[in-house]
């Protein structure tokens, strides 16, 4: 395939990801509403159907991440192979690590439903309370990707194939995320959706271009298997 059909396939996956991923965070956020453990585990089973897309949204983004892993390595290894394979190696873990995530909403899901099967009050508080924990691998996962991101949007710069101000907005947007989470992770800063806000602009508008102008200088340039 050329570069320019890589780039499409990037630009639609970017769409794709983006709406099922916002989707899912809706439908889990609407599942696990409630002021406390007992509430929350009391709303996830009235809501097994939200729970139940979230986690088909939470499989489809997963492959998302990879084809984007794959798509975007594509696009910019002839610019610095080591780098992109660097890059591809972030984003297909940003993609295994965020499905280790459906275990852990299964388990919710079961431990939800379960009713007399766990008699014990204590346990299902206190099991229900880790699995509902706010911080975890779902954070961990978009470390991956925010370095993944840094790393991509680097060598869209370097290659000048996408304009140099958008380059710079993704390179901008992805070092703010990695300075962040690890922040998030250690409890040094709570969630801000705020920070996401440079990703979410840099990515949209990084999808039309590709779906549109595809990558400058490599439209018809082959790239092998």
């Amino acid at each position: 395939m050329t570069s320019t059909t890589y780039a499409r396939i990037a630009g639609f996956t970017f769409i794709f990801y983006i709406a099922a991923g916002i989707t899912q965070m809706i439908l889990h956020g609407q599942a696990t509403a409630g002021e406390g453990t007992a509430a929350k585990l009391a709303n996830i089973a009235a809501h097994t159907s939200a729970v139940g897309g979230a986690i088909i949204l939470d499989l489809l983004c997963f492959f998302f991440a990879l084809i984007l892993a794959v798509s975007l390595y594509a696009i910019t290894r002839e610019e610095e192979h080591d780098l992109a394979i660097f890059g591809l190696a972030c984003r297909v873990g940003e993609g295994v690590i965020g499905a280790a995530n459906l275990p852990k909403t299964l388990a919710l899901l079961w431990l939800a439903t379960a009713g007399e099967k766990i008699p014990d009050a204590a346990s299902v508080h206190a099991i229900g309370s880790y699995l509902l924990m706010p911080v975890g691998s779902s954070t961990v996962s978009a470390l991956f990707f925010a370095v993944g991101s840094t790393v991509f949007s680097y060598l869209f710069l370097r290659g000048r194939m996408i304009p140099q101000a958008l380059a710079w907005l993704g390179i901008l947007a992805s070092v703010l995320l990695v300075g962040f989470l690890p922040m998030q992770l250690a409890r040094v800063v709570s969630a801000n959706w705020f920070v996401w806000m440079p990703m979410l602009v840099f990515e949209l508008v990084l999808a039309v271009w590709l779906i549109v102008k595809g990558v400058a200088g490599k439209s018809e340039i082959a790239v092998s298997k």
